[in-house]
């Protein structure tokens, strides 16, 4: 093991069983329901669950918590598995609560038949009221005491489709009393009538999340079962099932779910934002969903560190979202490729360059790398630069381009501005300027002027389309809206603004696969899937090629805190 590394909780937990020879090797699982799409709270989980196997040698299954067919669906399956590949981790075994109806149905009448469970008559309604309050005791069901002979004989019915859904209920038979309000006789099974997307329509009873999660831990020989806080208090359940059938005991361990500012982590508010098409779909690059970060141009890489920095913690807290941006900016700072793009262009014509003449610079693709590619960046007497790279009154200390003033254009020559032309409004629409050709790179002869700024040829550049993301929220902390109030409200007005810009003719044949940086301006990935959707208006390309802002330049977070 690494002496340096500061081992957590569950590290110390697992080194603990194997060195006592609790166990014999690590297995984990990572048991998603598929009923929507993941988000970065469950690729912590991804993370945490695949990364301690690896660890210390073991292996990690997952298993899709497929107990509820009205919510789930094989297009949850699909994106699950893609997201879990994408993040860079394989399964042992893929393995779905399906699979185990059948024994589940029979550890289901072995409890039955040691008198721990019952068929409840009562509705859903009746149920809940009689479970009582914190405060108060729960009201034994008027059926609890049927014989087991009657128990099983319903049961039996139940599971051939003899009752209506919410006719009757199988419970557990534990303590009406207990403070665990889950111990007062929990749902075991409930009937359900639409088709299950593995099974069809051979099973109309389906187990409550309760009973078959440890139970399906057990029959996996999952040593160590690893839960976000939350089900901190359904763990002296799981224990009591497992304990009751006699079977193999899983130990269940909990840690801090993930929970970041300007962001939601419920997939029933996700799902509403998708449905009543507040977002274009899961895949929103505004979205937490592993999808939608991936579109918006995050790597694996980038989510891995991340959860290593948020670590594993015993209690909630709130993340801040910038940790998240510092992640990628590291990761892409040292592999992304570089190019020019003008996002809010001026114009700048150089009045004593030759017309017709171009010129051809050289820029590396990737600073970092002193022997890497370059890229040709061609040059022209008119080219456009960013409207903020130029101030008419410019403040003390300004070292960009102002009248009078001189810049270099990166990788090429510098310019002296030497008149400004306005429209009738008075507002600026071009620059006229000079170029010092004893200035050009490389040609023997260096003089060093204060300002550098980014720029493209306007005879050679590409226009583009880009969309500049920011939080879908407004609110920080999005848990702690009060119940009455609509989480919708805060949804950010200005969480996405498009905009065109143009772009040296380099950025359009890169390959890499991962976004690109901008220069001075920020990381953009290209959005194939936006292109597509935007190819044809009528049969007619609209908007050309998308580049979505991964993340500015500008670091929010420092190196070390959390």
């Amino acid at each position: 093991m690494d002496s340096d590394h500061q081992k957590n909780f569950l590290e110390e937990i697992i080194e603990s069983d194997l060195a006592s020879g609790r166990v014999k090797s690590v297995v984990t699982r990572f048991p998603p329901e598929p009923n929507g799409y993941l988000h970065i709270g469950h690729a912590k989980s991804i993370c945490l669950n695949f990364g301690l196997a690896e660890k210390y040698g073991g292996k990690t299954n997952i298993r899709f918590d497929d107990t509820n067919p009205t919510k789930e669906d094989e297009e949850y399956v699909d994106s699950i598995k893609e997201d879990v590949k994408w993040l860079g981790f394989k399964w042992a075994n893929e393995f779905y609560a399906s699979d185990y109806f059948d024994q589940l149905y029979e550890w289901a009448k072995e409890l039955i038949k040691k008198g721990f469970a019952y068929v409840d008559d009562q509705s859903q309604e009746e149920i809940h009221k009689g479970r009582g309050t914190i405060n108060e005791p729960g009201k034994e069901s008027p059926y609890r005491n049927r014989s087991v002979e009657e128990n099983l004989l319903l049961f039996e019915e139940m599971k051939e489709g003899k009752y209506k859904e919410g006719e009757k209920v199988l419970r557990a038979k534990i303590d009406m009393s207990s403070p665990n309000m889950l111990f007062r006789d929990p749902l075991m099974y409930r009937i359900n009538y639409t088709p299950h997307h593995r099974t069809g329509t051979k099973w109309c009873i389906y187990p409550m999340y309760d009973y078959a999660h440890g139970e399906s831990d057990s029959i996996e020989g999952i040593t160590h079962s690893i839960c976000t806080l939350e089900f901190d208090v359904h763990r002296p359940l799981y224990n009591w099932f497992i304990e009751h059938l006699g079977i193999f005991h899983s130990h269940q361990y909990e840690f801090a779910r993930l929970n970041l500012t300007y962001t939601l982590m419920s997939k029933r508010k996700l799902r509403e934002l998708v449905q009543e098409k507040y977002v274009s779909g899961w895949d929103d690059p505004r979205m937490p969903t592993i999808c939608g970060i991936r579109r918006k141009g995050y790597t694996p890489e980038s989510i891995r560190m991340f959860a290593e920095k948020v670590g594993v913690a015993k209690r909630d807290n709130i993340i801040d979202i910038s940790l998240l941006e510092w992640c990628v900016r590291e990761d892409l700072n040292a592999r992304s490729n570089r190019y020019m793009a003008v996002l809010d262009p001026l114009r700048v014509v150089i009045t004593n360059w030759e017309e017709g003449h171009g010129e051809i610079f050289e820029g590396p693709l990737n600073p970092a790398d002193k022997e890497g590619a370059k890229r040709n960046v061609p040059f022209s007497g008119v080219i456009y630069i960013d409207r903020a790279d130029f101030m008419e009154e410019p403040p003390k200390k300004y070292f960009r381009l102002k009248p009078g003033g001189e810049v270099r254009l990166k990788y090429a020559y510098i310019i002296k501005c030497n008149e400004v032309i306005k429209d009738h409004d008075g507002n600026v629409i071009e620059l006229h300027c000079t170029y010092d050709p004893s200035s050009k790179p490389g040609a023997g002869e260096w003089r060093s002027v204060k300002g550098t700024i980014h720029w493209v040829s306007v005879a050679d550049c590409k226009p583009v389309e880009v969309r500049l993301f920011d939080t879908l929220f407004s609110e920080p902390n999005m848990d702690s809206i009060p119940e009455d109030k609509d989480y919708k409200d805060y949804l950010n007005p200005e969480s996405l603004v498009v905009s065109h810009a143009y772009a040296e003719p380099a950025l359009l044949e890169d390959k890499s696969g991962i976004a690109v940086q901008f220069e001075r301006v920020g990381y953009f990935y290209r959005d194939l899937k936006a292109e597509q959707e935007e190819a044809s208006d009528g049969g007619n390309v609209v908007g050309g090629p998308v580049f979505n802002r991964t993340a500015t330049l500008r670091d929010n977070f420092k190196a070390g805190k959390k």
